[in-house]
């Protein structure tokens, strides 16, 4: 359960990215989690799983809004 380590890790870390490429890595390395975590949840159906992956969405979509910018108003 490494990767359930790797992601509570990852969701506890300070999210001041400081550059855009560093919003790119974060965004990389959340969806690369996502991902894997999804993989072991189709065995298992294990709600905690299931809960650690919504956590990290969020946060996964919260730095592509930030990447994104604010929309232009007419």
């Amino acid at each position: 359960m490494e990767l359930v380590k790797k992601a509570l890790e990852f969701e506890t870390r300070k999210r001041r990215f400081p550059t855009t490429s560093d919003r790119i890595l974060a965004a990389r390395e959340a969806k690369e989690l996502i991902l894997s975590l999804n993989e072991i949840y189709k065995e298992n159906k294990d709600a905690k799983l299931m809960d650690i992956m919504k956590r990290l969405t969020l946060i996964k979509q919260k730095i592509e809004r930030r990447l994104k910018g604010k929309p232009l108003t007419a």
